[in-house]
C-alpha cells in the first residue's frame, strides 16, 4: 500500500471515528433534553410545564449554537486554542449597557422591563459597536488580528470600569434590581425573543457561509491561503465580526456566560482531533447543550433555583482554563 493510499485510509477511518462520536453526543443531547422536559412533571399539569420548560430548552440550544460555532471560529481565526470571544469586549459591552439603562433611565422604565425591548436595544448597540469598532480596527491595524485581540482587551477594561462607576453611584435600590440582568440565567426566558434570535443567527450564517466554508483553509496561514486564491484579510474581517454578532445575540439573550465558549471548544478538540471545521463546530455545539441542559436541570431540581448555572461554568471553566496552561499543546 502506497503512503497517499495509506494517509487517505487513516483519514477516512478518523472521519467515520468522529462521525460515531457525533452520533452518540446526538443522543446525549436528545436525552438531556427528554430528561429536562420530563423530571418531575406531574400529568395533571403537563401542558403547563411545557409552556415553562420548552422556552427555557430552545432559548438554551440557541445560546449553545451561538457561543460555541462562535468559539470554534474565533479560535480557528486567532490561531489560539485558549483564547474566548468574550475578549473582544462584548460580556463587558452588554454588562455597560444594562447599567448605563437602569442608571439613566430607572429599573421601571420600559428599556429595562420590557424584555422584547432590553432584548432588542441589547442586540442593537452591540452589533453597531462590533461592526463599527472592529471594522474600523481592523483597518487602523492593517488587519493584525493579535492587534484587535489586545484592543478588544483593552475595551473590556474600559467598559468594566464604567460600568463599576456607574454602580457606584448609583441608587441601592435600582442597583438591587439591576443585579439580576447581569448574571446568566434560565430561569426566566421570554418566548417571545427566540423567533427574532432566530432569523438573526440564520441571516448571519447565509452571509458568512462562503466564509464559514474556508475555515479550514484560512487555518493554514496567511501565505498559503492568498495561494490558494482566497481574499485571507476580507475572510478573517468578516468572520470576527460574526463572531461578535454571534455573541451578541447569545449574550443578549441569557447574559455573559465567560468561560463557556472555552470550554465547549476545547473539548471538542479534545475529542474529535482533527482540523475539519464542520465537525469541530457540531462537536462544539452539542457540548454546550449538553452543558447548559443537564446544568440547568441540576440547578433546578438539585438547589432548587438558588445558585444560577454561570456560577458552576465560571467556577468549571477557570480551572480549565488552568489545565489547558499547564497541558497547553497544539490540538
Amino acid at each position: 500500500m502506497s503512503a497517499s493510499t495509506h494517509t487517505r485510509a487513516s483519514s477516512t477511518a478518523a472521519r467515520r471515528a468522529n462521525a460515531r462520536k457525533l452520533a452518540i453526543m446526538a443522543v446525549l443531547v436528545l436525552m438531556a433534553a427528554a430528561a429536562y422536559l420530563l423530571v418531575e412533571v406531574n400529568p395533571r399539569y403537563f401542558s403547563y410545564a411545557m409552556s415553562l420548560r420548552v422556552p427555557k430548552l430552545i432559548v438554551m440550544l440557541i445560546a449553545a449554537f451561538a457561543i460555541g460555532g462562535a468559539s470554534i471560529v474565533f479560535q480557528s481565526v486567532i490561531n489560539n486554542t485558549i483564547v474566548t470571544p468574550c475578549l473582544l469586549g462584548m460580556n463587558s459591552l452588554y454588562t455597560l449597557i444594562h447599567t448605563a439603562v437602569v442608571f439613566v433611565a430607572g429599573s421601571g422604565s420600559i428599556l429595562a422591563a420590557n424584555a422584547n425591548v432590553s432584548f432588542a436595544v441589547d442586540l442593537v448597540i452591540m452589533g453597531i459597536a462590533a461592526t463599527l469598532i472592529y471594522g474600523y480596527l481592523f483597518k487602523k491595524t492593517n488587519h493584525n488580528v493579535l492587534y484587535v485581540l489586545l484592543i478588544g482587551t483593552v475595551l473590556t477594561s474600559f467598559f468594566s470600569s464604567i460600568q463599576s462607576t456607574l454602580t457606584r453611584v448609583m441608587d441601592p435600590n435600582e442597583y438591587d434590581s439591576l443585579l439580576s440582568t447581569l448574571v446568566a440565567s434560565f430561569s426566566n426566558v421570554n418566548s417571545e425573543i427566540i423567533l427574532f434570535s432566530l432569523v438573526v443567527l440564520a441571516i448571519l450564517i447565509f452571509v458568512l457561509r462562503r466564509d464559514l466554508a474556508l475555515l479550514d483553509v484560512l487555518t493554514l496561514g496567511k501565505a498559503q491561503a492568498i495561494n490558494l486564491g482566497v481574499d485571507y484579510d476580507r475572510s478573517i474581517r468578516r468572520l470576527l465580526l460574526g463572531v461578535t454578532l454571534a455573541i451578541a445575540v447569545a449574550t443578549a439573550m441569557v447574559g455573559p456566560i465567560s468561560f463557556m465558549g472555552l470550554i465547549i471548544a476545547n473539548l471538542s478538540r479534545q475529542l474529535l482531533k482533527t482540523y475539519r471545521h464542520s465537525q469541530l463546530i457540531l462537536g462544539s455545539v452539542f457540548f454546550g447543550m449538553i452543558i447548559l441542559v443537564a446544568g440547568q436541570l441540576i440547578v433546578e431540581h438539585v438547589y432548587t433555583y438558588a445558585i444560577p448555572i454561570s456560577v458552576f461554568i465560571t467556577v468549571g471553566g477557570g480551572i480549565y482554563f488552568l489545565y489547558l496552561l499547564l497541558t497547553r499543546r497544539r490540538i
